[in-house]
Order: structure tokens, then sequence, then C-alpha cells
């Protein structure tokens, strides 16, 4: 059955620096397009659309949705009275947004980065915080972030001069601080994605040189890859701990003997990398025209 028996387009959520999308998603705008079905980007925040001309809305490249959390919760609110079906589901995207979510997973027992969470307005110097829980380096950035927002590295030397910008984090909000792991630097991070629930394909992503970042507009590289057998069982098994029917997710970690330590579980508006998978937007889209024309079943297919 093709997407034709849907009278309405999709809307692909975006923000204002992306109105177009990215080419990944276009791809899969694309691949929609061939099966009769018409997807748009929509800005989250514009006021003047009209939520209820779409099937459903399809989470996608809102990358400022931290900058402003109040105004982007108040948003999926508005669409969860009025009804509308978002995916991922509303309720994993609240949970997502705040790093918090990474606790819960620990204490499902997934492998994560030695982690502190910092309450807002916590008064805490860093330099002690390092020396007490024996980190040679860590990682500090708002537990609302994305994209490597305000997120730093520091060590006991710089830990002095890293001090204020940890306080004026803390009065804002919460913060994260955790262990560095050396494996991202030296091996990599892994992203694997993850369709309908199923493994679809992998990258590898890469800092520039003298940089932790892996991000591609901060230098970082990216590169299609072929996981371990071993780290997509991983993956699944932490993907498991999250017991709601998922459009896609993104399973972000290193590789530390043998083992998957997570970084980022990413089900809120990750890039999905389609441009490194041929095949992948079209399994991404046949997966949507299966989930409106039988939203009950929302599995892959």
């Amino acid at each position: 059955m093709s997407g034709a028996a849907v009278s309405k387009p999709v809307a692909f959520i975006t923000y204002a620096e992306a109105p177009d999308l990215t080419p990944s998603d276009q791809l899969a705008v694309a691949a929609l397009a061939d099966r009769e079905l018409q997807a748009r980007a929509v800005i989250w925040n514009d006021a003047k659309t009209d939520w209820a001309a779409f099937s459903a809305l399809i989470m996608r490249s809102c990358w400022d949705y931290f900058l402003h959390p109040d105004e982007f919760s108040a948003w999926l609110e508005q669409m969860e009275r009025a009804g509308i079906p978002v995916w991922n589901p509303i309720e994993m995207l609240r949970w997502n947004m705040d790093k918090y979510y990474l606790s819960d997973l620990q204490e499902a027992g997934v492998r994560i980065p030695p982690s502190l969470w910092l309450p807002k307005g916590a008064r805490v110097q860093l330099a002690e915080l390092l020396s007490e829980r024996g980190w040679a380096q860590a990682v500090v950035k708002p537990v609302i972030s994305a994209g490597a927002y305000r997120t730093l590295t520091v060590n006991a030397a710089e830990a002095a001069d890293a001090q204020t910008e940890l306080e004026g984090m803390l009065a804002e909000g919460a913060v994260l601080v955790q262990a560095f792991l050396e494996e991202v630097q030296s091996k990599g991070e892994w992203s694997l994605i993850f369709l309908g629930g199923e493994f679809s394909h992998a990258v590898l992503k890469t800092p520039g040189d003298g940089d932790f970042r892996v991000q591609e507009h901060l230098g970082g590289s990216v590169q299609a890859a072929e996981p371990p057998p071993y780290l997509v069982q991983q993956a699944e098994d932490i993907l498991a701990q999250v017991d709601v029917d998922l459009l896609y997710a993104r399973v972000d970690g290193v590789e530390q003997d043998g083992q998957l330590i997570l970084m980022e579980l990413e089900l809120l508006e990750p890039s999905l990398f389609f441009e490194q998978a041929p095949g992948a937007a079209g399994r991404f889209a046949q997966l949507v025209v299966k989930w409106l024309e039988n939203p009950s079943t929302q599995e892959a297919g």
C-alpha cells in the first residue's frame, strides 16, 4: 500500500536556521514523495503554522530547542493537547531533552562515563571535584544542551580558569560533569542508527586535530562504518531499556575494552546520516508510511 491512503502531509520539524531541512532529511523527503506522501519542512516555533493540517509531526532538526527549553516544552504540551501524532512520542522527547535521562539508564545497568549531575545554584569547586573523583580530565556541559553547546574539557591545571564558566552555567541551570574518555580522540565515537527499533546503519565520528568535539560544524568528520556485531547487540540492549515504540533512535558511544559506553541516546533531533547509507532513507520512509496507515502497530516491517 502506498502513502496515497494518507490524505494530509507530514511535517518534518526543523528550526529557523535550517528552513529547508538538512541534506540528510531531504533524502527522506524524496523517499516519501516516491511513496506518494508529501513531507514539508516546518519550523517548530512558527506561530502561523496550522498544525492540524498535518497527519503527523516528525521531529528532525529542531536544533535550537535547548536555547528555549520552556517555550519548547510549552509547544510540546500544545501539540499533546491538540492530539496531533508526534514522533518520537512526546513523553520520550520530554525525557530525552534533559541529560538526567542518562542517570535513569545508568540505574538500569547501562554503562555511561563516570558522571556527576550538579543542580542549579550548586556551589562546587571544579578543582576539588576533579581531585575527589580522581579524574584527570572532565567534560562540563549544561544538562539541557546539544551540538556541544557550552561544552568544555578541563583538567586540574585548567580548573581555576574554568571555574567562572561553571558558575555561569550553574546560575542558569543544572550541569553535567563527566570523566573524559580518551577513546573519543583515539578511536572515535560510534553513532548506531535504529529505525523502528531495528538496527539500520552506523557512522564513526572523529574530532578534528587537538579537539574533542566530533560535530561536523566544529571540525569533526563522519564516515560510514560497520560496527562489530557485539556493539550492535549492546546498542540494542540499551535501546531495550526504553519501553516505547520509537520511529528512530541513535545510540552514541565509544568502545572501551569491548564495551559500548553510552555518551547519548538521541531520540529528539539527531542527524540520521541517511547520506552515509544507501537505502536507509527509503527504509525510514516506508516505516513512516506504515505507521500512518496503521498507527496501532508502529513496528518495523
